[in-house]
């Protein structure tokens, strides 16, 4: 199984050791660090570490998110802010049987876990499959970063020892497409869109968003992400030799 956390601009070395810690508690990979704000080899993040100090010699850097995840073909975001807009949120129990099934059959997967001060912006949760809030409180729903990591790899951790699980049926022809190609897709769809005057330029992000969301909860696969925008660059191509 290949499991990789990803932190997106981590502040505090604090956090950054003690997820470094966890990723050694619960076997996890690898962690990677998208445009990180601290050094995360700090004397503090270090003694954080404790046994998990390899963990973050061997982290990997990332200019942006999905950089970071542009190999990982099964992707849960972690969302503590109730301002998501209308992206579906599930409970860790709705979404680790779905994580486990991924390491089951190979796939990479990714959990991803936002800054310390305001999450995840709602452009890079769409670039998961499945968001989960974690039970919190609703005056206060937003956990320490590190102790979100350690809530879902504990409850990762408690799904694959369950003596009777119930997997989810395997997805059809294999698994979705990597973020990479929907979003050239998608870059693809919105350029025609807005060429034939189906988008605005003031409305082009948020009507693409929902698109971007479809095609995630779909699970859109490799060949069917090619086939649609195979249909996208055809049009638009005849759209330009129609042209008077």
């Amino acid at each position: 199984m290949t499991l990789v956390v990803v932190l997106v601009e981590p502040a505090g070395p604090l956090n950054v050791g003690s997820v470094a810690r966890l990723c050694a508690n619960f076997a996890v990979d690898e962690l990677r660090l998208v445009n990180p704000r601290c050094d995360p080899k700090d004397p503090e993040a270090l003694r954080m570490a404790v046994h998990g100090q390899n963990v973050l010699h061997n982290a990997r850097h990332y200019p942006s998110l999905l950089d970071a995840l542009s190999d990982c073909h099964r992707v849960v975001a972690s969302c503590g802010r109730l301002d998501h807009g209308e992206i579906p949120l599930q409970a860790p129990e709705q979404a680790m049987p779905w994580i486990h099934q991924g390491l089951e059959t190979n796939a990479r997967v990714a959990l991803v876990f936002g800054r310390e001060d305001r999450g995840l912006s709602n452009e890079e949760l769409l670039l998961s499959q499945r968001v989960v809030r974690l039970h919190s409180g609703d005056a206060y729903p937003s956990l320490n970063l590190s102790h979100a990591v350690a809530v879902l790899l504990h409850e990762l951790e408690r799904t694959r020892r369950q003596p009777n699980p119930h997997p989810l049926e395997p997805l059809q022809g294999g698994e979705a497409a990597l973020p990479p190609q929907l979003d050239a897709c998608l870059i693809d769809a919105e350029d025609l869109l807005l060429e034939a005057g189906f988008l605005l330029d003031h409305t082009a992000k948020a009507r693409m968003a929902k698109v971007r969301a479809l095609l995630q909860r779909a699970l859109a696969r490799p060949e069917e992400v090619a086939l649609l925008r195979g249909m996208v660059r055809q049009l638009r191509w005849a759209i330009r030799c129609n042209r008077p």
